[in-house]
């Protein structure tokens, strides 16, 4: 951050012609000064107003700053440039380093301490902060609006957040580990534009990366482990991509990505070495991984999908492969995920090229049953033809059959049309039917080669309460809300109770009581005759979530 411009070369030290103190120096600096700093442990703090000054430890000294005490923090910067080298920082009360539109330089130093972040920059000016270990402080860094560069950085034990990245904001974090902080690892907000490529994030108590406010980031290869929330979360409206990262024992989902994102995940890094060259698969692989629950089935799609993996290497190998039909039946109650696997289970067909578009068309007995005899035949069939090249879902296909052999229903004439036609178009399209698994068996009933269609039945599990805790969990964190971590036990008692209700709707019923918090939240904060703030806009307390119980 230094230019060629030289300044003055000025020496602290307890000798004859040194300055004593850090500050002495600094009065008698120049524009472009380098102080040399001998070792010792020196109780003071500084202030760099304007200009541009570099402070060193001398060549082996170990050189300790100690603000500890001070109501202000131990070096600000103000306009101008500021480069710290081999320094160690102690604060306590307030921070170790604030640089308000300065461009700062922090190389091989150690900040321990510190009341609110332990490193802040603000403003315009790039910053570069590589080879430091930051400790036991309430926030770590924090970066707001500047560009620059991070790397090979530790931050640990902090009370809050690891790394805070705000307000567009676009700087590159390489290399750097954060563990032990008792929120999240990286808190990227406010259209933030950062690239954190490399990074480990461990031992966090809420997510390990958290991306909210319309942020952008771009994350390659980061290992994310062992945190309480999941391990890396998009919020509404958010973008950017996730590529080639490892996410290991966190709640799930291991990657959560509200509705209204555009982020992508893709499991291998396309430029890099090792590309397995199936990004479509793994991506699609990482996507289901990602779902809460649902063990079962998940082994039960990947078994799928490595049998039909091999098959088409053996196709490729010139070895004969046996016929395969890639119809299957999902049974089980609503809301336990099966529309969203049918969605991914088309997507990993067309990956495998054995779907050439592996597009998604969702009916119910409404878009196949028609009103006349042959109408249901002309519309069943002409929604197969549409769902060509991809999955077509019937939901609740068990209403097709309900009223057979009354004379007055068409629904057994949809079955028998589409009996012919999966079998006539078996590598053409993929037909899932779900529903309750008791009517799914009169479902097949309902004509003599309908069962025989089907390569597969997968049953979907209910959701357990706490993975229903989970699922609420996620939708608070997509919906950038701050859920109370007492609410728990109120939650998994609300959904210990309800899961034995004869119309238990799984995830569905955690929507419905999350949007009933929201709505709880939201008369709490009108009651209070003043605009929230963001942390009260944020904050979903344990009251919330009892109203919410109790409707």
């Amino acid at each position: 951050m230094t230019t060629s411009t030289p300044g003055r070369a000025l020496l602290v030290a307890s000798r004859p012609g040194a300055y004593p103190t850090i500050g002495d120096a600094l009065s008698a600096a120049t524009d472009g000064a380098v102080i040399t700093v001998s070792g010792g442990e020196y109780a003071e703090t500084v202030e760099v107003t304007g200009i541009r000054v570099t402070l060193a430890a001398a060549r082996d000294a170990i050189v300790v700053i100690d603000g500890r005490g001070a109501d202000r923090p131990v070096f600000r910067a103000t306009g101008g440039a500021l480069v710290l080298k081999g320094i160690e920082l102690l604060a306590d009360t307030s921070s170790a380093v604030v640089a308000d539109d300065a461009g700062l330089t922090m190389d091989r130093c150690t900040v321990s301490g510190g009341r609110g972040p332990a490193v802040t920059i603000r403003g315009s000016m790039p910053f570069e902060v590589t080879g430091c270990v930051i400790s036991a402080a309430e926030q770590g860094i924090v970066i707001d609006g500047a560009p620059g560069r991070l790397e090979d950085t530790t931050v640990e034990d902090m009370t809050g957040d690891g790394i805070t990245i705000g307000f567009g904001a676009d700087p590159v974090v390489r290399n750097c580990t954060v563990t032990g902080c008792g929120l999240r690892g990286f808190y990227v907000y406010q259209y933030a534009r950062p690239v954190i490529e490399g990074c480990v994030i461990a031992n966090t108590g809420y997510e390990g990366i958290s991306v909210a406010h319309h942020s952008t980031p771009v994350l390659k290869r980061c290992t994310v482990s062992d945190v309480g929330g999941s391990g890396i979360v998009f919020g509404a409206g958010c973008g950017g991509s996730v590529t080639a990262c490892r996410v290991e024992n966190t709640a799930e989902p291991g990657i959560a990505i509200a509705e209204s994102a555009t982020a992508t995940v893709t499991a291998a890094d396309p430029a890099g070495p090792g590309s397995s060259g199936d990004l479509g698969l793994d991506e699609m692989l990482a996507e289901l991984d990602a779902m809460i629950g649902l063990p079962g089935v998940k082994a039960e799609v990947r078994a799928l999908v490595d049998e039909l993996q091999v098959n088409e290497w053996r196709r490729r190998a010139g070895l004969p492969i046996g016929a395969a039909a890639h119809h299957l039946i999902f049974a089980g109650a609503p809301g336990t995920g099966k529309t969203t696997v049918a969605r991914i289970y088309g997507k990993l067909l067309k990956a495998l090229g054995i779907l050439p578009q592996g597009q998604f068309r969702e009916v119910s007995r409404r878009d196949l049953v028609g009103q006349y005899i042959g109408h249901t035949a002309e519309k069943t069939a002409t929604v197969f033809e549409q769902a060509k090249g991809g999955v077509l879902f019937i939901d609740e296909a068990y209403t097709l059959s309900r009223l057979a052999g009354s004379g007055g229903d068409f629904g057994q004439e949809a079955i028998d049309t589409l009996v012919p036609m999966m079998e006539e178009h078996r590598d053409e399209v993929a037909v899932i039917v779900a529903g309750y698994t008791g009517e799914m068996v009169d479902f097949l009933a309902a004509n003599p080669g309908l069962a025989s269609r089907f390569g597969k039945r997968i049953e979907f599990e209910n959701y357990s309460p706490a993975e229903l805790l989970s699922i609420f969990g996620r939708m608070a964190a997509a919906g950038d809300y701050e859920l109370d971590p007492d609410a728990d036990p109120v939650l998994t008692d609300y959904f210990r109770l309800v899961s034995g209700d004869a119309n238990f709707g799984n995830a569905r019923d955690a929507r419905r009581l999350f949007e009933e918090a929201r709505k709880a939240q939201a008369q709490r904060l009108r009651l209070l005759g003043r605009m929230p703030t963001v942390e009260e806009l944020r904050g979903l307390h344990v009251a919330d979530v009892v109203v919410a119980a109790a409707r």
